[in-house]
C-alpha cells in the first residue's frame, strides 16, 4: 500500500487529461459520500427539529420568497 506522501507525488507526476479524470473522480466519490451521510442523518431523525421549525415559521408566516 502506498503512503500519503508517495500518491501525492505519483498525483503530480500525472498529464494533465488523467489529473482532470483524477479530479473528476474524487469529486463524484466525495458527492456519493456526503449523499449517504445526509440519508443517514435524515433516516436517524437529525432534521427532524429542524424541519419542524420551519415548517413552523412557514405556517406562522415567517418566510418570504427567495
Amino acid at each position: 500500500m502506498s503512503t500519503l506522501l508517495e500518491i501525492e507525488q505519483a498525483i503530480e507526476k500525472l498529464p494533465e487529461s488523467e489529473f482532470r479524470e483524477l479530479h473528476r473522480w474524487v469529486a463524484e466519490r466525495d458527492a456519493g459520500r456526503w449523499d449517504e451521510q445526509i440519508a443517514a442523518d435524515a433516516a436517524a431523525g437529525k432534521f427532524d427539529g429542524l424541519r419542524a421549525r420551519i415548517t413552523a415559521d412557514y405556517r406562522a408566516g415567517a418566510c418570504r420568497d427567495l
